[in-house]
This record gives structure tokens, C-alpha cells and sequence, in this order.
């Protein structure tokens, strides 16, 4: 499928830079642009489906809170042994619901997978045995993501487990800026011109907000789950998974 991937050059001519949205022109270079700007992403996402299988329930749901175009709901149906499981993909754009709807049919998901134009934070967590979210907090207000995470613990059934991947940032001055330059120079053997890793990052400036890691942390344990383990980073990037005990 490599070869019917549509190059990312949204950003590769000067522009007035607008506000980052996934709209239909990120939506049509989207797989492209995650695997050239996100290091480890193949590995992220095959990794989900693995300890989706670990922790997946007979009969339970499994929720991707901000499936994109699926690539982990098709990583976790591939993957989990539990039967009757449900898979639901919640996104809340429309141009990336329909591409996605059109990928998971191509692709037919061993597991069926149900896709929901929805905000997430409106979606009810239900029965689940494994939540995920894959780069999407860091599009939620941070004022709402408490609630967020609260309302996902209180859906999961015990021994049930949050994925959270995220772009971390580093807790002291220089720090933070060694992995902003090691991510940059990462774009930039990935093709990525300065012009267009300026841009973008205009683009993205008051519309990806995050958080270090012992911020997601205290989030998490605060909802009550009871152990949080960080069991991937490059760079900026991480992913972690908070375990629900009792």
C-alpha cells in the first residue's frame, strides 16, 4: 500500500500560515505526514496491539479515542484473541471519519470495527478493557482533560488499561530543546524542508498543547489508576499505559 501513499506537501510553499485543523488536505496526506513527523510511530502503533491483546476481555469493548484514519483499530483487530470483542473509533472530524471508513474496508479488519463521528469528550465509556488515545490529548483544552481521563477510569472494567500516546515536553529549558532540534533534524532527514517545519509548527503553535510527563502522570493516578508505566520515547515522543487495578 506504501505506493498509493499521497506525499505530505501541505506546507511545502509560503503560505499564511492558518490554524492546524485535520481537514480534508490533512486527511489525504495524513498517513504520510504522521510516519515522516512521528518517530517510532509503526512501532507505537503495532505495540497498542499487542498489549490490547494482553488486556482485552471477552465480550468487552475496546474504545480509539481519536482513531484518525485507524491505524491502531486496525492493529488492535488484527491482533486480540479475546472474542466478541467491539472495537469503537471516535474522532470528531468528519474528513477523517469517511477516509477512515474507506481504509478499514480496504483493509477488512479481522474484528469488526464500529467509527463514530463524535466529540470525545461526549463519549460515554462503556464496559471497556482497553481505551486508547494515540496523539489526541494534546488537542484537548487542558482545562477538560481531567474530566476526560476521569470519565475513561470510570468506563474501564478492572484490570483494564489506558494508552495514552503523546508529545512530551521535557521539564527544564535545555532539555526541552535538545528534543525539539533531535525531532527537527528526524523531519528533516525525512525530507521535511525548514520552510515546511516552520510552517507547521506555526500551524500547530496554539493547537497542540502539551504537557511533561509527570504531569499526565499526576492525571492519571489522581482518576485513580494505580500504576503508570512509560514504556515507550524517542525523542518528544512517548507513550504510556496506565493500568486500572481494582
Amino acid at each position: 500500500m506504501k505506493g498509493f501513499v499521497i506525499k505530505d506537501t501541505l506546507y511545502a510553499h509560503p503560505q499564511k500560515v492558518a490554524k492546524f485543523e485535520f481537514d480534508e488536505n490533512v486527511a489525504e496526506v495524513f498517513p504520510d505526514m504522521i510516519e515522516r513527523s512521528v518517530p517510532g510511530y509503526v512501532t507505537i502503533v503495532d505495540s497498542i496491539g499487542q498489549m490490547a491483546n494482553r488486556y482485552a476481555t471477552e465480550g468487552s469493548n475496546i474504545y480509539d479515542l481519536g482513531c484518525s484514519l485507524g491505524a491502531v483499530s486496525l492493529s488492535i483487530s488484527r491482533q486480540i484473541q479475546a472474542k466478541e470483542c467491539k472495537i469503537i473509533g471516535i474522532d470528531n472530524s468528519e474528513a477523517m471519519i469517511e477516509r477512515c471508513k474507506l481504509h478499514l474496508k480496504a483493509f477488512k479488519a479481522p474484528c469488526e470495527i464500529n467509527v463514530l463521528c463524535q466529540d470525545i469528550l461526549q463519549t460515554e465509556i462503556e464496559d471497556a478493557s482497553v481505551v486508547v488515545m494515540n496523539f489526541t490529548m494534546q488537542f484537548i483544552a487542558p482545562e477538560l482533560r481531567a474530566e476526560l481521563i476521569a470519565n475513561i477510569y470510570r468506563g474501564l472494567k478492572p484490570d483494564g488499561v489506558l494508552i495514552i500516546s503523546e508529545k512530551l515536553r521535557h521539564d527544564t529549558e535545555d532539555g526541552n530543546q535538545l528534543l525539539i532540534d533531535l525531532h527537527h533534524e528526524f523531519k528533516r532527514r525525512n525530507g521535511y524542508s525548514e520552510l515546511e517545519i516552520s510552517q507547521k509548527r506555526s500551524a500547530l503553535e496554539d493547537v497542540m498543547l502539551i504537557d511533561d510527563f509527570a504531569t499526565h502522570k499526576k492525571r492519571l493516578t489522581d482518576a485513580g489508576f494505580d500504576d503508570v508505566v512509560l514504556w515507550f520515547q524517542c525523542f518528544n515522543f512517548a507513550s504510556m499505559v496506565a493500568i486500572k487495578q481494582k
